[in-house]
């Protein structure tokens, strides 16, 4: 299998950043995730949208680690199919999640609109590049093997 280039290593980690920030506070502060996500000066994009759930928060944050786990595991082997994996399952789970936002935007201002939006998207963005394929390895003239991608 070929090696992660920088670009995919980058892009695991800003996945992971994410996974870490929202599935601690939704698994250990439940309540105040329901109450204040995402922070940062905008409207609780959680909390507006039936009642408070426990469970169904606490779920979701465990979601976002296993996420977490798999990234890591991804950008430490730094093999192209295991970024695949996680690129695949970060797809998976966030075009339906973008999809049900989009739908139920009415009770947010049009900024909050706008900004979960571009949020519940970035991860689709980010994924994409992390599902193309590594090129073919080839052998040069010393009869060593080189990773035809590019590591930059």
């Amino acid at each position: 299998m070929g090696v992660n280039t920088t670009s995919r290593r980058i892009i695991l980690w800003i996945l992971n950043a994410t996974a870490a920030f929202v599935g601690i506070w939704a698994l250990v502060f439940p309540r105040g995730f329901s109450d204040a996500f995402p922070g940062f000066g905008f409207a609780a994009w959680v909390g507006h949208d039936g009642p408070y759930n426990e469970h169904l928060i606490r779920d979701v944050g465990a979601l976002y680690l296993a996420l977490l786990a798999a990234g890591v595991v991804a950008a430490l082997q730094r093999r192209v199919d295991a970024a695949i994996a996680v690129g695949a399952a970060w797809l998976v789970f966030s075009v339906p999640h973008l999809g049900y936002h989009v739908a139920h935007l009415e009770d947010l201002s049009v900024l909050d609109a706008v900004a979960q939006s571009v949020a519940l998207a970035a991860p689709i963005v980010l994924s994409i590049p992390l599902l193309v394929p590594a090129r073919a390895a080839r052998t040069t003239t010393a009869g060593t093997t080189t990773e035809l991608e590019h590591t930059r």
